[in-house]
């Protein structure tokens, strides 16, 4: 008979890190939203064809993919002269929970652990989403990347962010989807890591490279 380690020692953790998009949300939003409704929508407000919308927005994501202007919705909005909370809005219905977060969460919160959403989310889409999904009720503290003016990716986020909450590296767990943003975690020091395989639910994906999970059942504490 095979013995399965648990990704997760829960005597081990006193803090928990969870990322939103693609963590507790399914990223099917997001992505819908930048690579369809953003193109249909900005190709009616500026009279070109879909298929132009499309490579010009692409292009310029791309340019800044990771820095905190990727994420920046009041940086976009200027950039491709749309309104893009607005255009969110349009879709907000496409807003998920993913499946078991409110159960994971209000475990969390039974267990004593202290709960943190560190997003790199800006404000105006947090605001939408926590608006729709009503998940706030269930963390302590949430935290925007955009506050420390740097992104997840980099190590000034990790040190602003310990030096506001005093959190233990070595007795913190942090969930997120991408690997990029995991690495950097584990670079400052963050000992129990765990990724996301299928952040998208349309889209079939293996996190490599670090232990990741489908759904939080599989790591209820």
């Amino acid at each position: 008979m095979t013995v399965h380690t648990p990704i997760v020692d829960w005597t081990q953790i006193d803090t928990v890190l969870l990322d939103m998009d693609g963590t507790l949300l399914d990223l099917h939003f997001d992505n819908y939203f930048w690579l369809e409704h953003l193109p249909k929508r900005y190709a009616e407000i500026h009279k070109v064809d879909f298929a132009t919308a499309s490579k010009r927005l692409n292009e310029n994501i791309k340019q800044h993919e990771g820095t905190l202007q990727w994420y920046c919705l009041e940086f976009w909005s200027k950039h491709l002269d749309v309104n893009i909370r607005s255009l969110k809005e349009e879709i907000k219905h496409k807003i998920q929970v993913r499946p078991h977060v409110r159960d994971f969460l209000t475990r969390l919160r039974q267990s004593q652990k202290k709960c943190l959403l560190v997003t790199n989310a800006h404000p105006q889409s947090l605001s939408l989403k926590l608006e729709v999904t009503q998940i706030d009720k269930y963390l302590d503290i949430i935290i925007s990347s955009h506050e420390f003016s740097q992104p997840k990716e980099a190590q000034e986020f990790w040190h602003a962010l310990q030096t506001r909450e005093k959190f233990d590296p070595a007795r913190t767990l942090f969930i997120d989807d991408t690997a990029r943003i995991l690495e950097s975690a584990r670079k400052f020091g963050i000992r129990h890591l765990v990724g996301i395989h299928q952040p998208d639910s349309k889209i079939t994906r293996k996190m490599e490279g670090f232990p990741a999970i489908h759904h939080f059942d599989e790591i209820m504490p």
